[in-house]
């Protein structure tokens, strides 16, 4: 796998107002595509559900699905400062990095030493987080936790409670973060656990109860820029006049309402519950719609990778999303994935949330073409515009 990133953060003339510059890097997804190990993984996993029925076969294709993640931050936690690189992730809720006693698949992450820090509360309450694609457990514990790399400017969080894994699933063996940092609000959080951020807001540390994201487009890279959190105000450099802002209708999820997605001359209009995931690196939605936009587009579906590929070359169009009244067109550049050696990928899977919740993950493909706001305070998103060219 890739070499861990060193990232650095901006700090701002407020302490109120931390901007987090982000790392990004192909989904597990992708580089599995393009070593021509993604049908064999899909086995795997079909695999697993057979042999683990009661726990598997009913599970729908989770927002926390990890193998899709893309966009890394550094946090430090105690005290001294103690580092790791995490996924930032709007779609889950809980903060977890590996302990000591993680040995197996935690031999190449960074592990938190709890005997270390002067600011450690013992905890010992044991927590299981069972995702899409993977699991993790451990126990809890308190301590300091700091957005942003050792030795820059970072947004302190005390008496922020986390979980101290002992045990990963292979899943997140070889990927490049030790952890995940959920962003979402505490009802979704396993245990009831207040996030780190929730934790600042009621701390009254923040300028203003929300942030900010912005993606970078992406091409071929790897290793490169991806983007900025702004914690605590709206990013006005790199995204445009607000659009408009639309209110939550789930406070669990960054969850709101959409009104169509239209595509060339196919066109859905039916209402339906959304959600905001920067841990998702493509829209996932009902199979019969992605289909139609799919089709749409020119891209074919493969039932082997169980992913739909298009020409490189295509230029089908704006894929449009209404939200209230106002139409949001993503351009091709950020719904025609590379996904090297001449394929590309439309980006877009078909997503079942079991009956219940939000019918559509709008993914990394809207916020590179929309900074979102996520306006904790206020219960609602905002969209503006990407400056980026």
């Amino acid at each position: 796998m890739k070499t861990l990133i060193l990232l650095a953060v901006l700090g701002l003339a407020s302490a109120a107002v931390h901007q987090h510059k982000l790392s990004w890097r192909p989904s597990k997804k992708i580089q599995m595509i393009r070593n021509g190990e993604y049908a064999a993984y899909l086995e795997y996993q079909r695999n697993l559900r057979a042999a683990s029925p009661e726990v598997l076969a009913n599970l729908p294709q989770n927002v926390n699905d990890f193998g899709d993640f893309e966009y890394l931050g550094n946090i430090t936690i105690g005290t001294p400062d103690q580092s790791f690189i995490v996924v930032l992730d709007t779609g889950s809720s809980n903060l977890w990095v590996p302990g000591p006693t993680c040995k197996t698949n935690c031999k190449t992450k960074s592990k938190f030493d709890s005997t270390a820090s002067s600011t450690f509360v013992k905890n010992g309450k044991s927590w299981t987080i069972q995702y899409g694609s993977g699991d993790a457990a451990g126990i809890l514990g308190e301590d300091t936790v700091r957005f942003g790399a050792k030795g820059e400017s970072q947004l302190a969080v005390p008496s922020t409670t986390f979980g101290i894994a002992s045990k990963i699933s292979a899943d997140f063996k070889n990927d490049a973060t030790d952890g995940i940092l959920g962003l979402a609000f505490t009802s979704l959080a396993v245990d009831g656990v207040v996030p780190p951020l929730i934790n600042a807001i009621n701390q009254g540390i923040l300028d203003q109860p929300l942030f900010s994201v912005w993606l970078e487009h992406r091409g071929a890279l790897n290793n490169v820029g991806g983007g900025v959190f702004t914690y605590g105000a709206i990013d006005t450099t790199n995204c445009g006049p607000l659009v408009a802002y639309q209110p939550l209708s789930s406070a669990t999820y960054y969850q709101f309402k959409a009104a169509g997605f239209k595509l060339g001359s196919y066109s859905n209009t039916k209402a339906v519950d959304v959600i905001s995931d920067t841990g998702t690196s493509f829209l996932g939605g009902p199979q019969a719609v992605v289909a139609g936009l799919a089709k749409a587009a020119g891209a074919t579906y493969d039932d082997f990778n169980e992913v739909y590929f298009i020409d490189c070359a295509a230029t089908p169009g704006t894929l449009d999303i209404t939200i209230g009244s106002n139409v949001y067109s993503i351009q091709p550049v950020n719904y025609i994935v590379d996904a090297g050696n001449g394929q590309c990928l439309f980006a877009a899977f078909p997503f079942d949330f079991g009956g219940f919740g939000p019918s559509w993950i709008l993914g990394d493909p809207f916020i590179r073409q929309y900074c979102n706001i996520y306006d904790i305070g206020n219960k609602r998103m905002g969209f503006a515009p990407s400056l980026q060219k």
